[in-house]
């Protein structure tokens, strides 16, 4: 028989009786289990997408440094007074259908928000909402703006003129350079006037960097 996997993979540290239940159940959830109850090194695996756990193991999870979701399961007669820390809590019985879409739910959300929240340097360029932000200040900029930033961000050495015209506004080589430059003073502005900084972007003779 074909054993289906799943791109999500979330690890459980729970009692043997509720391992065994969903190991049980395990035909019918959208993500592959991890049943390493006792072998904490298995968080360290970048794999991993999120971590649930008993009252009983919460604490051990939370002095962890895993940055992913973590869900806690919880009793009726159990409380726990560390539940606000943790991304999702679930209690007992179980509704499999609404658990095994909250956990795809919840590592999706998670990743795509990953994924859309960079730093750089002092600032955090949020792709989902378009946003350059540094502490309590937010700029609210374009979807090439943030193309631009994130290719010199990602650049280990100095970007052309040509290369983010091919690459980021798609003009040709042949194209009047000044049409970039005129793209990165607007920028450059933008980022002076609302965070009174003149060096976020730079310049030499081989081109922009940051």
């Amino acid at each position: 028989m074909h054993k289906e996997t799943y791109s999500i993979n979330v690890a459980f540290f729970c009692n043997s009786n509720f391992l065994n239940a969903v190991n049980e159940l395990k035909s019918f959830f959208g993500f592959n289990l991890l049943l390493e109850n006792q072998n904490l090194n298995i968080l360290n695996d970048t794999k991993i997408n999120a971590v649930i756990c008993d009252v009983d193991n919460s604490k051990k999870i939370l002095n962890t440094n895993i940055k992913k979701p973590k869900i806690l399961i919880q009793e009726n007669n159990k409380k726990n007074l560390n539940q606000n820390m943790f991304s999702l809590v679930v209690k007992l019985p179980l509704d499999i259908v609404e658990f095994n879409q909250d956990i795809i739910n919840l590592c999706k959300k998670f990743e795509f928000n990953n994924n859309s929240l960079i730093k750089i340097k002092d600032y955090f360029l949020d792709k989902n909402e378009r946003i350059l932000k540094k502490d309590d200040i937010f700029l609210k900029i374009t979807e090439k703006e943030i193309d631009f930033i994130e290719i010199l961000h990602s650049s280990n050495k100095p970007l052309s003129r040509n290369f983010i015209l091919k690459n980021i506004w798609n003009y040709s080589s042949d194209t009047d350079t000044h049409t970039v430059e005129t793209h990165i003073y607007r920028l450059r502005q933008k980022i002076k006037n609302s965070f009174d900084d003149n060096s976020f972007i730079k310049n030499s003779k081989n081109g922009y960097y940051l």
